[in-house]
């Protein structure tokens, strides 16, 4: 048995059983793929695949179970590198970051820009995409690190620790009715077409909560994940636009009239995850610091050392209420 073999395996049902994407994927040919797989499991005395002709149709019951364990062996295999690499040069690696559009655009251009100055040896991979493509590329090694506000559900399997509070800001162009109200209700802004974040985006959901609370429909026109894509919108006229706080610029924005809605929706946090299995380099650690300096080593340690989730999760809680909120 070699890992050679015990990667191609895991690439292989990645790929949705596509031997020939599989084979891309890890820059060798289809047919040095099959043929290893199929010295695996001869010497294993069991079939991981069921084949259909050439093609693989299906992965068997032992085949799920050699996946599972193989995928964890796999993980030990890059934490033994990983170490390695930390002990042999502890500020050149890798450092993979997998988000959504906003905070790739407003929250980490100014962390990114202090921790390659610290560490210049590091390449940084930046992956973005929904909450459950993120924690699926966090979850499958994929990425380092996933840092989501919504859809925390699925990021079951992974270490989340709490990094900062944000809310909601209106945005609206200067004719708009509300553009000289001094105090935004919630009811005044639902009589209106909203233009706001795709539902699993971005807080979303605190911004649906509100308005069934109050027993109000909005009228959202069009949604979008991008907070300029909503801005170009707004400046049309299509509606009010609703979009993160930190994605208001006074200055690139000055153009639209800025609505306090702070005080009409609940604060939403934004997380950041890891495998509880990972080995975290001390570059890693720092990128965590620098983006959420409360989050110490001994803070990440103590509670990725907590074995069971339910208590991780009150851990979690608690970390989270003594955290400040947003102004």
């Amino acid at each position: 048995m070699k890992i050679r073999q015990l990667h191609y395996i895991q690439e292989v049902a990645r790929r949705g059983l596509n031997v020939t994407a599989a084979a891309e994927a890890l820059f060798t040919s289809q047919p040095g793929v099959s043929k290893q797989i199929r010295m695996l499991e001869d010497e294993l005395g069991v079939s991981i695949f069921v084949r259909n002709g050439k093609h693989l149709s299906e992965v068997t019951p032992a085949g799920q179970r050699i996946l599972e364990y193989t995928q964890r062996l796999l993980r030990e295999v890059e934490n033994i590198t990983h170490i390695a690499e930390e002990f042999r040069d502890a500020d050149r690696g890798d450092l993979s970051i997998a988000t959504t559009h906003t905070q790739a655009r407003y929250a980490l251009p100014g962390v990114i820009q202090r921790f390659r100055s610290r560490f210049p040896k590091v390449t940084l991979h930046l992956h973005q995409g929904s909450p459950s493509q993120i924690a699926k590329l966090a979850s499958d090694g994929q990425a380092d690190f996933a840092i989501a506000t919504e859809a925390l559900e699925h990021f079951e399997d992974l270490v989340m620790l709490p990094c900062y509070h944000w809310n909601r800001i209106v945005l609206v162009r200067p004719d708009h009715p509300l553009a000289k109200v001094q105090q935004l209700e919630l009811r005044e802004l639902g009589a209106h077409p909203i233009i706001t974040y795709t539902f699993g985006f971005t807080g979303r959901s605190k911004l649906d909560q509100a308005f069934a609370a109050h027993g109000l429909r909005p009228d959202v026109v069009l949604t979008a994940v991008d907070a300029d894509v909503i801005k170009t919108y707004v400046r049309l006229g299509l509606g009010a636009g609703i979009v993160a706080d930190l994605a208001y610029d006074p200055k690139e924005d000055a153009d639209l009239v800025a609505l306090k809605a702070d005080h009409l929706f609940e604060h939403s946090t934004t997380h950041i995850g890891f495998r509880r299995s990972m080995f975290l380099r001390g570059y890693m650690y720092e990128f965590v610091a620098a983006f959420a300096p409360h989050l110490t080593r001994e803070v990440i340690d103590a509670i990725a050392a907590i074995a069971d989730a339910s208590v991780r999760a009150t851990r979690t809680r608690e970390l989270v209420e003594t955290m400040r909120k947003p102004r």
